[in-house]
């Protein structure tokens, strides 16, 4: 292999030679940093998912924890402008969460257990309302059974393998294998709540402070306000949609004259969190709700084609009207957010996909594209820092 004048091995310069030039040193090398950066990269990015999958009982207590304490942030600087010591406004902060928090399960676990306790006393009045949507089905089901034993006269079909299962024996049983783990989840992240709160303040201090350039500490100011705000903003304006969603689910229910208004309006507000997928989930709870309540199926319809009509106006002319412009995001990313958070963690994931999409996208958008190394650590490539060397000499000269 014929060399470079100038050159030795794996294209690096002869000791001794000046006729090298400095600056294809140095990109020579920018290259091969680029190279080990981007496979250490593409490395990290398919194998975190399955690292956050795998420790969900300690990575999603922990995001959940840091998107609620990033949400309570300006609550806890406006009580700390107020000469409220960081501790006391911290515990503050939590109580208040904690509070909200318990009268939302308390508004819909409760009669939620009262309601499909009644299940099985209902399915007479489900199976009325259904029942032409049953036949229907029955036909069809003996249509597609004709049609397997037909294709199945050809040759002998396995039956399928099934491993039976044993269900807890009682709800001590299945309280005492599952309720300590979500106890001790739920304490990890009320405490993480609190230790982010009340270091808060020194800790963006001290982020902030600890950057070499002037620039470097505004960038990094900008990144985190913005954070805070637009996370903060979003939680905050889409909670008070819901809520006040729910409420008007709750009265046009009590109107209907189905029983527990407060408690679909509720699991209403609750399932709005989740974008798209979340209010068919809520209207497909409602169609049941309704069946099991009316005996007519038209009006046992009616809790359902009250919400998505609600939805609609909400979706299409509330929240865009509210939120603008700012907080707008592309709806093919929270479709990919919330199937991605939605595999990794389940439900609760996707409840907090679009908050961690905004987190996600705040940070890239102050930080710069593409030199998001160069922000995080104040500094460009090797040759541009060379490049800077060599002009302030030459301005020295």
């Amino acid at each position: 292999m014929k060399q470079a004048p100038g050159e030795g091995a794996f294209g690096l310069p002869i000791d001794g030679d000046d006729t090298v030039d400095e600056a294809r040193v140095g990109q020579r090398r920018d290259r091969l940093l680029a190279a080990l950066t981007l496979i250490a990269g593409i490395g990290l990015a398919l194998g975190t998912p399955f690292a956050l999958k795998a420790g969900a009982e300690f990575f999603l207590p922990t995001t959940a924890a840091l998107v609620i304490a990033i949400a309570l942030v300006p609550v806890l600087e406006w009580l700390e402008r107020h000469r409220v010591p960081s501790a006391l406004a911290s515990l503050t902060c939590v109580l208040l969460f904690l509070v909200a928090a318990n009268i939302a399960l308390a508004a819909i676990v409760i009669p939620a257990t009262e309601f499909f306790r009644k299940l099985p006393d209902r399915i007479d009045r489900i199976q009325m309302n259904i029942a032409p949507l049953l036949d229907f089905y029955s036909s069809l089901e003996k249509y597609v059974n004709r049609t397997v034993r037909h294709l199945a006269a050809s040759g002998p079909v396995n039956p399928a393998q099934t491993a039976a299962v044993a269900p807890p024996s009682s709800i001590l049983e299945l309280a005492a294998t599952s309720a300590p783990t979500a106890i001790v989840q739920v304490f990890f992240g009320i405490l993480v709540v609190y230790f982010f709160l009340s270091g808060w303040t020194r800790l963006r201090r001290r982020t902030i402070t600890s950057r070499s350039s002037f620039g470097g500490a505004m960038a990094t100011a900008r990144v985190i306000q913005d954070v805070v705000d637009d996370t903060s903003a979003y939680l905050g304006t889409i909670t008070i949609i819901n809520l006040s969603l729910g409420l008007v689910i709750a009265f046009a229910l009590w109107l209907l004259g189905m029983p527990y208004p407060l408690m679909w309006g509720g699991i209403v507000a609750l399932f709005n969190y989740i974008p798209y997928f979340g209010p068919i989930v809520a209207a497909i709870l409602l169609a049941l709700g309704g069946l099991m309540t009316f005996p007519d199926i038209w009006v046992a319809l009616l809790p359902a084609v009250i919400m998505i009509g609600a939805h609609l106006l909400e979706a299409n002319a509330v929240t865009p009207f509210i939120v603008g412009h700012r907080l707008t995001i592309n709806p093919i990313m929270i479709l990919i957010s919330l199937s991605f958070w939605g595999w990794v963690w389940g439900t609760p994931g996707a409840l907090l996909a679009v908050p961690l999409l905004i987190i996600i996208q705040t940070i890239i958008g102050a930080a710069g594209k593409p030199d998001i190394a160069g922000f995080l650590f104040e500094h460009g490539t090797l040759t541009q820092q060379r490049r800077a060397r060599a002009r302030s000499r030459d301005g020295e000269d």
